[in-house]
């Protein structure tokens, strides 16, 4: 017997940020705590409060008794010598440090009730990276949370920035609320989390967006429509798998073959019948980590407003150990008709993207479509926990989608899709084998590549950055978000100019 609803925690949703907004210099207000933004570098003089020996390197932080004139704290925050990643990681440990989420110590300023207030102004010589600054100050604010207790307010934060960078600024806090959006549904534990959770929460977080609309669709169409990949993946659990599809016409009527974003929505994997040890599988929550990025970043497209044609796929399921789960050696039809053969249950997001990438490319006749997953654990191996994947079937493509992540701080590597073991993806019982043996990456990724045909693709592994152990820069413990930035980026690259 399942276990009831109730049983499970689940979070309240949207996960409270703080509130950034852009002030003239000199118009901090009244009674908030002050952080003053430092760089390093031979041209710049230590502070001359500064305590001694701090160094302002990206993230220090120095805490000054307050002096009575300045509000209820002060702070110096460093950044180090001002490079992107260098501003995101002050703009977090500001946010962080002020409303006493993280060390050193008792802290001056720290709000008792209500939310804490805090102003920053950067010193003359820091020269901001104002995009940067903003996402660290929202996303160093994100803490996902489902304890018992209500959510501390979240802090209300001014930032002095010059008019002319005010655009900057603010559209950066519109991208980093998709990365907001995507933790959320990743970090979600899996008890609350069914496919049909997510898919409500998704219609959630894109409600009331002009040009925004969302279908889900259930298991019955699944069976008529014939997405065995979904099926299969999701029969041995007893919460069913669900399609959903989000689409983004933009109020221009811009005409066009759309962008087509496909994410991996796993919303637990416990490996199926080829079992997961069980110290990783706790984190498979996040499995979904794709699925989220896409939601996130279309419901970001929407409030930008861009004028580009984009349609969301996430095809949702829970792999489960049952009576009724898919085995090794089982032939499954896909969307497409194409037949796989199934040689490791636990090699399932490539199961469910393969009827999405069909369904496409046959129903949406798509310029270009990119997919994004937390696919295998050898990408991980291969280039550890804060560079993504990057396969792609053009130069151009390739280009376009590592310079998206440079421009808004997710690095990605582009891996080559090695014609040499394309011939490893073929079956003597079927069309394709599902884990083929090989680089592990390369040979998913080219088992994908037999779904989209001749159009225009990309595959996005994102299994090392999308779950975080370690905390950095504006990243906390838990789903990182990664790829929705990088997502809206590259279709904000495509939009026409006006």
């Amino acid at each position: 017997m399942s276990a009831a609803p109730e049983t499970f925690a689940a979070p309240t949703l949207p996960t409270p940020v703080a509130g950034v907004r852009a002030v003239d210099p000199g118009a901090g207000p009244d009674g908030a705590a002050a952080v003053r933004l430092c760089r390093t570098g031979e041209d710049v003089p230590a502070p001359a409060d500064a305590p001694s020996g701090w160094i302002a390197s990206a993230g220090a932080v120095a805490a000054l008794s307050p002096d009575g004139s300045a509000g209820p704290g002060r702070w110096l925050v460093g950044v180090g010598a001002g490079s992107a990643k260098d501003w995101r990681a002050a703009g977090a440990a500001a946010v962080r440090v002020a409303t006493g989420r993280a060390e050193p110590g008792p802290l001056f300023g720290a709000a008792e009730d209500g939310p804490a207030r805090l102003h920053v102004a950067p010193d003359e010589a820091a020269e901001p990276d104002w995009a940067a600054l903003a996402t660290g100050l929202l996303l160093g604010s994100h803490r996902f949370s489902v304890r018992s207790a209500a959510p501390a307010a979240p802090p209300e934060v001014t930032v002095e920035a010059p008019a002319a960078d005010r655009p900057a600024f603010e559209r950066a806090l519109v991208l980093a609320r998709a990365t907001a959006v995507a933790r959320d549904l990743a970090d979600t534990p899996s008890g609350a989390k069914s496919p049909a959770w997510f898919a409500e929460q998704a219609v959630a977080a894109c409600a009331g967006l002009d040009g925004l609309t969302t279908v889900v669709r259930d298991e019955a169409w699944l069976v008529e429509q014939g997405f065995g990949g979904v099926l299969a993946v999701g029969g041995g659990s007893s919460r069913p798998p669900r399609f959903l599809e989000i689409s983004w016409d933009p109020p221009s009527g811009t005409a066009g073959a759309p962008v087509v974003l496909v994410g991996k929505g796993i919303t637990f994997d416990t490996g199926g019948i080829s079992i997961k040890p069980n110290a990783g599988m706790a984190d498979m929550r996040t499995d979904c980590s794709g699925g989220a990025a896409v939601v996130g970043a279309l419901a970001t497209i929407a409030r930008l407003g861009l004028g580009v044609r984009v349609v969301g796929l996430v095809p949702l399921a829970e792999n489960h150990v049952s009576g009724s789960a898919y085995r090794p050696g089982d032939v499954v039809r896909h969307y497409d008709g194409r037949t796989t053969e199934v040689t490791n249950t636990d090699a399932e997001g490539r199961m469910v993207l393969a009827d999405a990438l069909g369904y496409a490319v046959e129903t949406l006749a798509p310029a270009v479509v990119v997919d994004v997953a937390t696919l295998t654990g050898a990408m991980k191996v291969a280039l550890g926990v804060r560079t993504g994947g990057l396969f792609a079937t053009t130069d151009d493509l390739a280009v376009d989608l590592t310079t998206a992540g440079a421009a808004t701080g997710e690095a990605w590597w582009r891996v080559p899709l090695a014609a040499e073991h394309d011939g490893d993806v073929d079956s003597r019982l079927a069309d394709v084998r599902q884990a083929p043996p090989g680089p592990g990456g390369i040979v998913a990724a080219l088992f994908l590549h037999r779904f989209v045909g001749d159009v225009p693709w990309a595959h996005l592994d994102i299994a090392g950055p999308a779950r975080c152990d370690s905390p950095h820069e504006e990243v906390a413990k838990g789903a990182t978000g990664f790829a929705a930035r990088t997502l809206v980026e590259f279709v904000a690259a495509r939009t026409p100019a006006p």
